[in-house]
């Protein structure tokens, strides 16, 4: 019998009923008003407190407020608190552009957490069941969910500061139809659960009567592999977590930056669940549209892809590859950061788009061999004004201490420059155009102290 099943379950998890304060979720179905039932049997044995909470999602019009008031002569005539909200999710799901199941479930959760505030309760208690649990399970794996969204539904789970569970995971509907029978329940049917418009039927009406044809205790099977995922899955994020945090170079709440050759050392499941894992974290709410296929797109880019390369992901996350650096950024990139073009015309200092500082300084006083963020020119030797500006298509410059010019675009693959800083590395000339200094690169040929100079112009790079 159903309650013996489900007493067996919650001891088989640990979960104990004795003075819980409990959110029932209940639409007047068969299956939310046999978990209603199932609780208020059990509610003076177990010092149990139950509120029923309805939400009428007028899809149906008249009918669906009739739900609402059989929830609530219900919940009367066993003195069950009742609260109960009106929302028009059909108009939700214009503004929003959500389906249906989506829209409705957000309404749900909404009013859930509310009532749980006003009555002081720990706990939601839903009541999806087995046969939920592998129409859950099959649509996540169809679509190409990863990680834990693969075992389906859980028993338990956080929600606002207590837990939603489900105790009637380890039933069928058989099993809760037959439980309405015995104790002369009369459940209100909601028509559109035969509807082949919805996605969750068609697997209900077409795929599980195969399934329980070739074993009718299937549920049980489905449900153990969720919990087996659910172990197996927790094991390893706590072991990916543990590596990620060796190769991860930057972490902001919209940028991540990964070492590519750190990161290909990791066991290919870490790797996966570490993707998996960054994803998590810089999508909020992760969308719809992303899947087991992005993740792919990201191997191919760390394995198959050239030195550089980018992925265009949902609702404007781009990955970008330069060299051994892999990035998941919402910022702009700086691919297409718009030029700039300072003009000096003495000495001074300004602050660059990039967030540098290049000083112009005159001296004669003597000076010790130039660093890579210091350059020294000779007076006499630089047209003014000085230019600092980003690079332009052509650009070639003469390279100490090498014959003839070289490609700008040569220099940065040369000394691995990220893609998406190329377009703001600031480029220094004179008044001749004539490149005399990439900053912490490369310097001209005209660079360098010389034992007839007087004067020199000291530039100095800060970032």
């Amino acid at each position: 019998m159903l309650e013996t099943k489900v007493r067996d379950f919650l001891f088989q998890h640990g979960f104990n009923l004795e003075n819980k304060r409990i959110v029932v979720g209940v639409s007047g179905g068969p299956d939310s008003l046999a978990l209603l039932h199932y609780l208020l049997c059990n509610r003076d044995k177990n010092n149990l407190f139950i509120v029923a909470a309805h939400i009428d999602h007028m899809f149906r019009g008249q009918e669906s407020y009739e739900d609402a008031m059989f929830v609530s002569n219900f919940c009367k005539q066993h003195q069950i608190p009742f609260e109960m909200s009106r929302v028009n999710v059909p108009e939700l799901m214009q503004e929003t552009g959500n389906s249906p199941e989506t829209a409705g479930r957000e309404a749900r959760y909404e009013f859930y957490a509310a009532i749980m505030a006003k009555h002081n309760a720990s706990y939601v208690a839903l009541a999806h069941h087995g046969d939920d649990q592998i129409e859950t399970i099959l649509m996540r794996l169809t679509r190409g969910s990863t990680g834990m969204a693969r075992a389906g539904i859980r028993f338990l789970r956080p929600f606002q500061s207590g837990m939603i569970f489900r105790p009637f995971l380890c039933v069928t509907k058989a099993d809760i139809n037959q439980y309405c029978q015995r104790h002369q329940l009369d459940p209100r049917m909601d028509p559109s659960n035969q509807e082949g418009v919805y996605s969750r039927n068609r697997y209900r009406l077409q795929v599980l009567p195969f399934l329980k044809q070739e074993n009718p205790q299937v549920h049980e099977q489905f449900q153990r592999f969720s919990e087996d995922l659910l172990t197996d899955e927790s094991y390893l994020q706590e072991l990916t977590v543990h590596e990620m945090n060796r190769v991860m170079r930057n972490k902001v709440s919209s940028e991540i930056t990964i070492d590519i050759t750190r990161f290909s050392q990791m066991p290919l499941p870490l790797q996966r669940r570490g993707i998996q894992l960054i994803l998590n974290y810089l999508y909020k709410e992760k969308p719809t549209a992303l899947s087991a296929l992005h993740i792919d797109q990201v191997f191919h880019l760390i394995n198959h892809g050239k030195p550089s390369g980018k992925l265009d992901f949902p609702e404007g996350l781009k990955v970008y590859r330069s060299y051994g650096d892999l990035t998941f950024s919402f910022h702009g990139s700086k691919q297409d950061a718009k030029p700039f073009y300072v003009v000096m015309d003495e000495p001074g200092d300004v602050q660059l788009p990039n967030g540098a500082r290049i000083q112009i300084t005159c001296t004669n006083q003597e000076i010790s061999q130039p660093r890579s963020k210091v350059a020294l020119f000779a007076a006499d030797r630089i047209k003014w004004p000085i230019i600092i500006r980003t690079r332009k298509t052509g650009d070639r410059m003469t390279v100490k201490g090498m014959q003839g010019t070289k490609k700008l675009k040569d220099i940065f693959i040369n000394q691995k420059v990220p893609l998406q800083e190329r377009n703001t590395w600031p480029v220094v000339t004179d008044g001749e155009d004539c490149i005399i200094w990439l900053p912490e690169i490369k310097k001209s040929a005209l660079e360098g102290i010389q034992p007839t100079a007087k004067y020199y112009i000291q530039l100095t790079y800060d970032k």
